[in-house]
């Protein structure tokens, strides 16, 4: 079994979230996410951010949430969200499509939560 790496370049972040690097360099900035750098100012990333960069991706992308929404809602739940946000590492897209629409509802609940 091959182990995943600890941390992750730009390029193969953003391959992973599924956008182009300076769409991460564009929400680093906007979502105040600190990168980790190399002596030669490399970045790099970790697991959990990476689970950030996918939430992140998923609430406007999928959600259709503003980047303003996107902040708010992930700063009033962020153990909910980031916390709980894992990434299928498994090659199969069943899982993944199962996944995806389980946190689509984990979203929906959170907003009717908030909403009563």
């Amino acid at each position: 079994m091959r182990m995943q790496p600890a941390h992750f370049r730009i390029g193969t972040l953003a391959k992973k979230v599924g956008v182009e690097r300076f769409v991460i360099r564009f929400w680093e900035k906007e979502f105040q996410i600190k990168s980790h750098r190399s002596e030669g100012g490399q970045r790099f990333f970790t697991h959990k951010e990476l689970e950030t960069f996918k939430a992140i991706k998923d609430l406007l992308y999928e959600q259709k949430y503003t980047i303003e929404g996107a902040k708010k809602l992930l700063h009033e739940n962020k153990k909910l969200i980031i916390g709980s946000y894992r990434t299928t590492l498994s090659p199969h897209t069943k899982t993944d499509e199962l996944y995806h629409k389980l946190k689509q509802l984990q979203v929906q609940l959170i907003k009717l939560s908030q909403a009563l």
